[in-house]
């Protein structure tokens, strides 16, 4: 027998090297190098040209491809359902990530219990935990139904020969990392591993008209482990994100070929399981009593629903040199600049100041919407006076303090009307509609605080 070759390849990208090195060349990512068997080369002359047969399909004009709809398999769940484009599609692979204890299991055994009860064969294979685990989770969940089939198995192999033996209409598999396929070396949730498991199980979910459902672990920076090319294999990527602190849940699509992608389900964690929460727009509101300094509420749009967050800040002189910037929910290197732009721009005295900001309900607010909104608290909570609580900010905000639309403020304003917010502080470049809001255009931030807080 001949010597096996050893070469390395990266989990983050797929660069392939003779040797393993310490960073990957290719994404320049540190310690992503795994050693893993060469394929073994072909014999013959590499140039030798590869014989060719008649397609089974010929090609036709793109016009004449009928447009027949996929048709999706509803779950049951209206949250999941919103993500996913209506369902799950047979003959689809959808691939589920998400931090341990984030609820992937759960909702997913919700999922195939609903989808089992509506009259769908769902095979749920557990490759981490015992079918006595599972078990004990459906007996809390309520999650017992006739059609729901469930096996504990970590072989490829024997997978797909479930498969064979059953035909369901649903395969969820959790999770694919601790799939080993015997034919392919190396460990479970190695690069080679993961890669031949995910491809045969699509093949598999392709042939025979199956959806298929595939859960993820993920890094240390919240990335799907694993293979980039996992992704690439698959046809809808979803991401099950929340503070282990807070109840709230939010699903997420980052790819999706059969609908809508930036879709965002909201769901509650309960002792009942994963709770789909219809109208979110009350959740990120805190309990403020009116006429408390440092708060203050804006529209943050997560995929294309905007919500009502509220933030909050807190300052308080110090003697440091440097002074604290603290975010919670929040970007911290953006408060820090805004810290600067107040003091700066609009006369906010925070520059020996300690500023605390933080978001209500455990929810991540990023996008450059929020900063009007986190300049009003931060203002009212340096000079002491409330921001109305009918009173809604939407706005990005420049270096030289100047005030920028962002996109569809139109939709968060009638979001705002519809929560029954009375007023609302925006750039002054805005020319849509008011909803039975009063508006307040600024062209600045002294405009904006005088506004909001005069």
């Amino acid at each position: 027998m001949g010597r096996v070759r050893i070469r390395a390849r990266c989990e983050q990208c797929a660069h392939i090297e003779a040797k393993w090195l310490g960073q990957c060349p290719g994404c320049r990512a540190w310690g992503s190098m795994v050693e893993e068997a060469a394929p073994r080369q072909q014999a013959g002359r590499p140039d030798t040209p590869r014989a060719t047969g008649p397609p089974r399909r010929p090609a036709r004009p793109i016009r004449d491809v009928p447009l027949d709809a996929e048709q999706c398999t509803p779950t049951g769940l209206g949250e999941l359902d919103r993500v996913l484009g209506g369902g799950f599609v047979p003959g689809s692979v959808t691939l589920f990530g998400g931090e341990p204890g984030a609820g992937k299991s759960t909702l997913l055994l919700q999922a195939a219990d609903a989808l089992a009860r509506s009259g769908r064969s769902v095979l749920y294979v557990s490759a981490e935990e015992s079918a006595v685990q599972v078990r004990l989770r459906a007996e809390r969940l309520g999650t017992l139904s006739e059609r729901l089939l469930l096996a504990s198995e970590t072989d490829l192999d024997v997978v797909i020969g479930l498969v064979e033996a059953h035909g369901p209409d649903v395969l969820l598999v959790d999770s694919v990392q601790t799939i080993r396929d015997p034919d392919t070396p190396g460990g479970a949730g190695g690069v080679s591993q993961v890669r031949e498991c995910a491809a045969a199980l699509t093949r598999c979910a392709k042939q025979r008209g199956m959806a298929c459902v595939l859960v993820g672990h993920v890094t240390k920076d919240g990335q799907l482990a694993g293979p980039r090319v996992l992704e690439h294999i698959v046809d809808t990527v979803c991401d099950l994100d929340g503070d282990r602190h807070h109840a709230l849940r939010l699903l997420r699509a980052t790819k999706n070929r059969f609908g809508p992608v930036g879709e965002v389900g909201c769901f509650e964690m309960t002792a009942r399981g994963m709770v789909g929460i219809a109208d979110a727009g009350r959740l990120f509101v805190g309990e403020a009593v009116d006429g408390i300094p440092g708060v203050a509420v804006t529209l943050a749009l997560e995929g294309r629903r905007p919500l009502a967050c509220e933030v909050q800040a807190l300052t308080a002189p110090t003697s440091q040199v440097n002074p604290r910037r603290v975010a919670s929910g929040l970007d911290g290197a953006r408060l820090s600049l805004l810290v600067a732009v107040l003091d700066r721009r609009a006369n906010v005295p925070l520059r020996n100041h300690d500023v605390y900001a933080s978001s209500v309900g455990g929810v991540r607010l990023s996008e450059p919407a929020v900063d009007l909104a986190l300049c009003l608290a931060l203002t009212s909570a340096a000079t002491n006076r409330a921001v109305p609580r009918d009173l809604v900010a939407v706005g990005e905000v420049g270096l030289a303090g100047e005030l920028r639309l962002v996109a569809q403020t139109e939709r968060r304003l009638a979001e705002a009307a519809r929560l029954g917010f009375r007023s609302a502080v925006l750039p002054a470049a805005y020319d849509g509609g008011a909803f039975g809001l009063r508006l307040h255009r600024a062209r600045d931030l002294v405009q904006a605080v005088a506004a909001g807080l005069g």
